[in-house]
């Protein structure tokens, strides 16, 4: 039999000052089995950080031809597809190909060093692609706020993230590897 997602609920409370934006979202997110607290709440901070009326969760994990997240115009054209983690270099290639936008958050530890030596000539063929890249001594802690229902509360300034679960304070300093800062897309 196979394992079902788990339901989280997230409440966001967003003061995006390098957009002035400031808003409240009701999220509902699908944890694929496979995925990790971790990587389920950098989905929530990409989020956070390119909130837009039309930026919705796919079904990410569970389809071969879907980003995390993506933004579509009202002529259902891709404007922003946003990946997660170190994928394979052809996947990045084929949405730099569908997406007028493509946004890469990297993380896994000492690993992303390596992934990046190896597909950085590639990668930076495409105009159209960021990769951002997120510390794991920032993305763990933030993996620790996890609840099946989340209040939070994210200040985005200067492109850094700050996220409180009332308890709990965690910062997010993107170092941008290729492309364009988050707030400038």
């Amino acid at each position: 039999m196979a394992l079902k997602a788990t339901i989280f609920k997230a409440q966001i409370s967003l003061s995006d000052m390098d957009r002035n934006l400031y808003q409240d979202f009701s999220l509902t997110l699908a944890r694929h089995p496979s995925e990790t607290d971790e990587r389920m709440m950098i989905r929530l901070a990409a989020f956070a950080w390119h909130a837009a009326e039309r930026l919705e969760f796919t079904k990410g994990l569970s389809a071969d031809d879907e980003p995390e997240l993506w933004c579509k115009n009202y002529s259902d054209e891709i404007e922003l597809w946003i990946e997660l983690g170190q994928p394979d270099e052809r996947r990045l290639k084929k949405a730099c190909n569908r997406s007028r936008q493509v946004v890469l958050y990297l993380y896994g530890g000492r690993g992303t060093s390596v992934w990046w030596k190896q597909n950085q000539g590639k990668l930076g063929l495409h105009d159209n692609l960021s990769v951002i890249e997120l510390s794991d001594s920032q993305t763990l802690p933030l993996a620790a706020m996890v609840e099946r229902t989340m209040q939070l509360t994210c200040t985005i300034s200067d492109g850094q993230l700050w996220v409180s679960n009332g308890n709990q304070e965690v910062t997010l300093d993107p170092v941008v590897l290729m492309g364009r800062p988050a707030r400038e897309l």
